[in-house]
């Protein structure tokens, strides 16, 4: 049996797997997106800023951003092709999956042709025309399969994609608070180094494959409710508990039955998510205009319990649970939501990749059994 190398950590736990300019998480950053503190980028910018930033690598000017929120504009027109995959696609089919497919499926049709001749510019085009798009995707899909509406409208004069977004989702003019609201949201979920969606793309885009392919494969990834699908387990919890007191007794007995609890510690932060600090202003924020403050303090006293009796602080995905549903988005979008602003930091890290290319391949420890002696087939 092989020994495990100094290397050796279970689930890659600490270990550095490559370089990146485009985030810096923990230690003395807390989150940085190239350089911006995550304190600002939220209380100072729009998402497509931060969009621009991520993609296109600067903070765009006026002008810049005029033009880029114009561009975004004109590519969140859904061809009409996906408009019928989109139909076919059953309702029963977790909406990541439906992502995955529609994201595969523009892939075919607006194909990325040879990757390997890419010189920055097909790879932001592609991530562009996605970030333009998601949008359109998940609220046509969900219209039509959930709100038996067989006409999805798209048609909307809001120009941002945090407004454009509750506006086709909802098919209403969507609240100034609500619209700042998931702005910060997007900002928050963009880009967070090496997570496990975000080494996926890495991976897939090392092999030289094409832009939607590793797209495609993060979001399966991100799908697992370890990753991003833990925003929607946090609001199935939190749903469960009536008054602060129901959620006290039912998390206590959650802890002594060994239940997993979502949206609570992380990898990188042993001392509290910066993202939290952010997104639960915004909770109390929300839930006190929505008349609904009972929402916020269950969510607190889990918060409490957790760290009373684990010593565990929220992550960003715990108070995104109450957020979202304070916006009247629907809890199985909650994570496709998060695709919507990942795929930016998803994008920068393709390219990134791309641009420096070295085929990801790490070592296993080999824990079988030492080399049998074969037996041939007559003789077994």
């Amino acid at each position: 049996m092989s020994s495990p190398t100094s290397s050796f950590s279970s689930g890659l736990a600490g270990i550095t797997a490559g370089e990146t300019s485009i985030s810096a998480a923990g230690g003395d950053h807390d989150l940085d997106y190239r350089g911006y503190a995550i304190e600002d980028l939220t209380r100072d910018t729009c998402f497509e800023e931060v969009a621009h930033l991520l993609i296109h690598g600067h903070l765009p000017n006026k002008s810049e951003l005029d033009d880029y929120k114009a561009r975004l504009i004109s590519l969140r027109i859904l061809p009409d092709e996906l408009a019928h995959v989109l139909k076919a696609i059953p309702k029963s089919c977790h909406p990541m999956n439906m992502l995955q497919t529609a994201t595969c499926y523009l892939g075919t049709i607006e194909a990325e042709t040879n990757p390997l001749a890419d010189d920055g510019q097909t790879s932001k085009a592609l991530a562009d025309r996605l970030v333009a798009l998601y949008p359109s995707i998940i609220a046509y899909w969900w219209r039509y399969h959930f709100e038996k509406d067989k006409a999805p409208d798209l048609s909307s004069d809001q120009d941002t994609i945090a407004a454009y977004f509750l506006d086709v989702l909802l098919q209403k003019k969507p609240i100034d608070l609500h619209v700042a609201g998931i702005n910060v949201s997007l900002i928050l979920y963009a880009e967070h180094e090496f997570n496990a969606s975000t080494f996926t793309s890495r991976i897939i885009a090392s092999t030289y494959s094409d832009f939607y392919s590793s797209v495609s494969g993060a979001i399966g990834a991100l799908r697992g409710p370890l990753h991003g699908g833990a925003n929607e387990a946090a609001m199935d919890l939190i749903a469960k508990f009536k008054t602060p007191e129901d959620a006290r007794i039912g998390i206590a007995s959650m802890l002594r039955n060994k239940e997993l609890i979502m949206g609570f510690g992380h990898r990188v932060y042993k001392s509290g998510d910066p993202r939290n600090k952010i997104i639960k202003k915004w909770s109390k924020m929300l839930c006190k205009e929505g008349d609904n403050e009972k929402l916020y303090r269950v969510s607190e006293a889990i918060e409490h319990m957790m760290f009373d009796e684990k010593r565990l602080f929220p992550n960003l995905d715990f108070y995104s649970a109450s957020s979202y549903n304070m916006m009247n988005i629907p809890t199985p979008l909650f994570t496709p939501v998060f695709v919507m602003s990942r795929i930016t930091g998803w994008a920068a890290h393709i390219i990134e990749q791309r641009q420096n290319n070295k085929l990801i391949r790490p070592n296993s420890h080999y824990v079988g059994p030492e080399r049998k002696e074969f037996v041939p087939l007559d003789q077994r």
